[in-house]
Formats: C-alpha cells, structure tokens, sequence
C-alpha cells in the first residue's frame, strides 16, 4: 500500500558496531548511503516508496540496549548499490555480478538530531499507541519498516528533542 502523504516515516536498523547514529553524525555533512540492504522487501521500500524528505528513526539492533538512537532525513532517494558488483566487498551479489547491473538499491539519509537517550526497545514495548509498530512484532526481521505519523509523533516525544512532523514540523 503505498501512502501519498509527505513525509512518510520510516525504522531503519543497523548494528552500532557496524555502523552507528554516531558514525552517522560524523560523516561529511552528517551524511552517508544505507548500502547493503539485501532482503527484496526492504529494498522494494526503498526504490519504490523512499522520497527525499522522508523521516528515519535510526534503530540500533545488537545492541544493549537496542533502541532508537537518532533521526535522519532521506536525502538521496534510491540508486543502484554499487557494492553488488564489487567481489571485494561484503555485500557482493553473484546474480548481479552475472546480469551486469546492481539488483539492490541504497539510499543516503542525513542526521536530523540524536536522542538524548536510546529510545529502548523495553520503553517501546511498553509504551501506549505503539502496541501495532512493526519493530515490536515477534519474528520482526526486516531492516527497514514503516512506521505511522501516529508512532512517529509519540517516539519523538520519548526522543525528547524537536524534529520535522508531518503536520507541524515538530515532534
């Protein structure tokens, strides 16, 4: 189902010890690409529903304790990942290698603010109106997940910081 309000609001996972909010916040211009996304369900979200503008609650997974840990922007909307042509890299795709162009696409988000605290997933759970929020779901796998304005609104405010809402430009 594809939703024609703007921004859309989107749950992005990553392992900290990979690539963290922190990492995030000290790239050239608080900006890099989400490369590596290899699940076709995720990455269909991506190249057909990511615009610019779009809002990203980063989503620390792996970690103690996992939570939210900052908000970005879609800055960039999807392209092909490169990484899937490349042998030497981790995220190297033998299918794409073999048709001669990336089957998987990225996208580049840029660092809105980081949450004074993790957000944690315990705090989540336990909080009233994200009872339906995909990252709460048992067996909840997928990387990239949307997320409602309504659970948008309320995680800003467990955010405590200000950043872009659809309806006011604030948490």
């Amino acid at each position: 189902m594809v939703n024609s309000e703007r921004p859309r609001f989107w749950l992005m996972k990553t392992e900290p010890e990979v690539f963290s909010f922190d990492d995030l916040m000290a790239a050239p211009g608080k900006t890099t690409c989400w490369e590596g996304v290899r699940n076709y369900q995720a990455r269909n979200m991506m190249r057909d529903e990511f615009k610019n503008g779009d809002m990203v609650l980063v989503y620390h997974s792996n970690a103690n304790p996992p939570g939210v840990a900052g908000i970005a922007r879609v800055v960039r909307e999807a392209y092909p990942d490169p990484a899937a042509l490349d042998p030497k890299s981790e995220y190297f795709d033998e299918k794409s290698k073999a048709e001669g162009k990336s089957r998987w696409v990225m996208v580049d988000i840029q660092a809105v603010s980081p949450a004074r605290q993790v957000v944690s997933l315990d705090l989540l759970r336990s909080t009233k109106g994200l009872e339906a929020m995909q990252v709460l779901k048992k067996g909840q796998r997928l990387s990239i997940q949307p997320v409602t304005a309504s659970e948008w609104g309320i995680v800003c405010k467990l955010l405590d910081l200000t950043a872009p809402h659809a309806a006011n430009a604030k948490c």
